[in-house]
């Protein structure tokens, strides 16, 4: 189906496709803030148990007031469990909001650099509870994640309008004097391959089409980080920062989230039309190992 932005490209505009188009533009999804409570938290681990209690430690100083005063802590360590299936039912009995581990979680070779293991891929898929991906102990013994802290979070996507959970979850894991950048990146790729056909239909001109394309496409995330920003930031001291912009390739979320020297970042993994995790966080999670994700 051809996105209604490049179908009106296709015919002589008339008066009521002048009024569709700025009833749909004035039609803004504006953000609304979900209710973020953490009051359990699950540490799986295949440490012994004082060098996973000292994770916990470390972890505690990271997340801080980010879950609540009085939240529960519970430790399901590498005895506990003997394969994927008997970990997801610890995990379904302990009923925790968010679930902390480490990449390749049971995997003999710790800093394998081309998957997150099978445990932590089961994990982020097969519940609806928020992963924590830390990096992992026996690779990244310092455990400088806790002292980098929280003060500059990210959340990357390629489609953030109307995205609130998203949103929601990374304004709760920023520290109160922080700054969450909200970064919708358009896929260059995908833009470029619409262009492309819409060059060969005479009846479009192709570089009025280029050029308001892909500013209503950047305009509409711009519009709803507005939104959060209002929302957010009100009575608060939260920095919101808007990063939009257009790219496809890892190498171009990775220069954003080093330019900005992000300390936790914050993705989408579910995907409605596949078991898999989603194609920009799957990669994002393998290649930076020694940054904190929270895998939604």
């Amino acid at each position: 189906m051809i996105p209604a932005v490049i179908r009106r490209f296709t015919h002589p505009v008339t008066n009521i496709d002048q009024f569709e188009s700025v009833f749909k533009a004035a039609d803004k999804p504006r953000f609304s803030r979900e209710p973020i409570d953490i009051s359990k938290v699950v540490l799986v681990s295949d440490l012994d148990e004082p060098q996973s209690r000292l994770l916990e430690a470390d972890i505690q100083e990271f997340l801080g007031n980010a879950v609540n005063r009085d939240a529960r802590w519970e430790l399901l360590s590498g005895n506990l469990f003997t394969d994927v299936a008997s970990l997801i039912d610890l995990v379904s009995t302990a009923l925790p909001d968010l679930i902390c581990t480490y990449r390749n979680l049971n995997v003999p070779a710790p800093d394998y650099p081309y998957s997150l293991g099978g445990y932590v891929d089961v994990l982020t898929q097969a519940t609806d509870v928020p992963v924590l991906l830390l990096p992992n102990p026996r690779v990244y013994p310092e455990h400088d994640f806790a002292k980098a802290g929280r003060d500059s979070v990210m959340a990357i996507t390629d489609h953030l309008t109307g995205d609130h959970h998203l949103v929601s979850y990374a304004a709760k894991l920023t520290e109160a004097a922080g700054k969450l950048f909200l970064t919708h990146v358009e896929d260059e790729a995908t833009f470029e391959h619409y262009i492309r056909t819409i060059s060969k239909i005479p009846a479009i001109d192709t570089d009025t089409a280029r050029e308001e394309i892909l500013e209503q496409l950047l305009q509409e995330p711009h519009d709803y980080i507005k939104s959060c920003r209002t929302v957010l930031e009100e009575g608060t001291s939260l920095h919101i920062e808007e990063i939009v912009t257009v790219g496809h390739r890892l190498a171009d979320y990775k220069r954003l989230i080093e330019e900005h020297d992000v300390n936790l970042l914050v993705l989408n993994t579910k995907d409605e039309d596949q078991l898999a995790m989603h194609g920009l966080a799957y990669p994002l999670a393998v290649e930076l190992r020694q940054l904190p994700l929270l895998l939604l």
